[in-house]
């Protein structure tokens, strides 16, 4: 069976979206309530509508003469179903425009030709992949396409915004004198903005919404799938891979008043998870949850993976992992886990999980499979607290070795960040003891909050020299723990030199210098503190991913060997492994205010 085929009622096998027949094009869509369906195909506004044929559970239309670049959607009518709504095809992989939100997308019998993007027939990527450049141990760079470029003087003005800024030579030069060793992109697929935003003068930033898995964002990839495999190549010959952050744990259609764009205009059952009384099931909180115990779904979601891996990408990211491993709850031995580790193309992919969602049980730190890597917040958070005075010396140690209370197995699998998109900033951390959410119109209830963070005396901005320099050594204390953490390390773009969201920690909406990275006021000196961090670490001890054993040697501060009472109440260690060249030394002094990284024939870094 091909990797879209479904087997209809006569036991063919007809393959789902737009496949090119060699004379034409052949459309198929999944609608099992469905009682007429039609292939609506645009020229310019013109709108033609197709009627298609039902077999089984599915409905195809095969149209002569309809080639690469044919601008289509589909209409379906039935219980419960809305033919005035044009719908998106799940399996699209262009569209013609971005999705603008509107009301009449949720009005019932409102017609939405003029508001939904039209897909575009394509040729389907072939080939086999290139193995992955990235590997676990390195340094993963996390970025927003658009706030990252979007005020990089050395981008064209055109280019600013765009997945293509990545491959300018500038942007290259930077990650590679930072040490990444792979980019994390936050979602470039089509998303549209959550309907409370645009009455707030607000947009969705970070593209967490999407609608269909495998269609690009037209604004952010205006060049489409030529763009993205050109910026991949473009990264990879730099000696950069690719991570795609994907979203297949909800799509942007939202709760029962949210839009009609796609899946629920087609078949809501098939796609969305219900409880016993028919409500849509938020495991997200985003009011709806894509049902991956369904074959259907996954086979959606592994089409997609296959789809971006043949454009060059090492890996995926994947948002609130959980979901796709609930069947309803939680199962380690999930069905699509076994099926990502059976796919030739995707058995050598990286796969990351954010191990949560907010759903029964969803906290699953460390119960992903043994291949994959996790974020790990407990890293994030015990950093944090140790260095604001109220975490123990011992649980930091732990976090530095690579978590092994949390992580079964023969190695750690912990990504290890003390920043992410989602939160403060690392300057932030360091200069709000309280979030200042309130231009998201939510009146400041949005975002976490406990941040574990503090302001080193003044919430906010200072002119302060003490202060500066307290918040100057508490943030190379944080990166220094950070690069000489064992395993993967994450760093999100601009906290190598002092970005600040004002406070915002939850910055999702704001679409503008809120979020956009500013280049103009980088602390040159921090970045070039990270940039020998990252020497001292690169090709060391420190990025291996397997448990430290008798060869780790602790010492307290005055250089005694650690005992285990000794751990109570400390304020430091030192941590002493072999090398090539000899021990490579991790100090960390809390009552200093100082963490240094030594390595032999390497500067010292502290």
């Amino acid at each position: 069976m091909g990797e879209r085929g479904r087997p209809a009622a006569n036991g063919t096998e007809l393959a789902l979206g737009a496949v090119l027949t060699g004379t034409g094009t052949r459309f198929t869509l999944p609608s099992r309530p469905a009682t007429a369906a039609w292939l609506c195909l645009f020229n310019g506004e013109a709108e033609r509508r197709v009627p298609m044929v039902r077999a089984g559970d599915f409905w195809s239309i095969e149209v002569p003469a309809a080639g690469v670049g044919t601008a289509y959607g589909f209409r379906v009518d039935g219980p419960g179903l809305d033919p005035a709504k044009l719908l998106v095809d799940p399996y699209a992989t262009v569209l013609d425009r971005r999705f603008v939100y509107d009301p009449r997308l949720s009005q019932p019998g409102a017609d939405t030709a003029d508001l939904v993007p039209r897909a575009l027939v394509q040729s389907p990527l072939t080939g086999t992949p290139a193995p992955p450049l990235f590997r676990h141990g390195g340094l993963i760079y996390e970025l927003n396409v658009r706030g990252f470029t979007m005020r990089h003087p050395d981008v064209p003005e055109a280019q600013r915004g765009t997945l293509a800024a990545l491959a300018r030579p500038a942007i290259i030069d930077h990650l590679r004198t930072i040490g990444v060793a792979a980019v994390e992109l936050m979602p470039i697929t089509a998303w549209i903005d959550e309907r409370h935003l645009p009455p707030l003068g607000l947009s969705n930033a970070w593209g967490y919404n999407p609608v269909v898995p495998m269609a690009l964002d037209p604004g952010l990839v205006p060049g489409g799938l030529a763009e993205l495999t050109a910026t991949v190549a473009a990264l990879r010959a730099a000696g950069i891979g690719v991570i795609l952050d994907l979203v297949f744990n909800h799509s942007g259609e939202s709760d029962r008043a949210g839009p009609t764009l796609s899946m629920r205009g087609l078949d809501e059952g098939l796609w969305y998870a219900h409880a016993p009384d028919g409500t849509l099931i938020n495991d997200t909180g985003c009011g709806n949850t894509l049902d991956a115990a369904r074959t259907e779904v996954r086979a959606l979601v592994l089409a997609s993976l296959r789809h971006f891996a043949r454009a060059g990408v090492d890996g995926f990211r994947f948002d609130l992992a959980p979901v796709l491993a609930r069947g309803p709850g939680f199962d380690p031995a999930a069905p699509f886990f076994a099926e990502i580790a059976a796919d030739p193309l995707l058995n050598d992919r990286v796969m990351i999980a954010e191990p949560w969602d907010v759903g029964p049980g969803g906290y699953q730190l460390g119960a992903f499979p043994d291949n994959w890597l996790e974020w790990n917040d407990r890293f994030r958070d015990d950093a944090r607290r140790f260095w604001r005075g109220d975490g123990e010396a011992g649980v930091l140690a732990t976090r530095l070795a690579g978590s092994s209370d949390l992580f079964a197995g023969d190695r750690t699998r912990s990504v290890n960040f003390v920043a992410a998109h989602d939160g403060f900033t690392l300057a932030d951390t360091l200069s709000y003891a309280e979030r200042h959410n309130e231009a998201n119109g939510e009146h400041n209830r949005d975002g976490s909050a406990e941040n574990h963070s503090w302001n080193n005396g003044v919430e906010g901005p200072s002119d302060e020299p003490e202060v500066l320099a307290r918040r100057n050594l508490a943030a190379r204390a944080l990166l220094t723990t950070l690069f000489a953490s064992r395993g993967t390390i994450m760093l999100t773009a601009g906290d190598e030199f002092g970005r600040t969201q004002g406070g915002n920690n939850n910055a999702y909406a704001q679409n503008n210098g809120t979020s956009w990275v500013d280049w103009a006021c980088r602390d040159t000196r921090l970045e070039a503190f990270v940039a020998a961090l990252s020497r001292a670490r690169r090709g060391s001890v420190l990025e291996e991913t397997i448990w430290l054993g008798p060869e780790a040697r602790w010492y307290d501060l005055t250089g005694q060997p650690m005992s285990p009472d000794a751990w109570a109440g400390a304020n430091g260690f030192e941590l002493h492994l072999p090398d090539k060249a000899g021990d490579v030394v991790v100090r960390i002094d809390r009552e200093a205010g100082r963490a240094t990284v030594t390595r032999p024939g390497a500067e010292s870094v502290s």
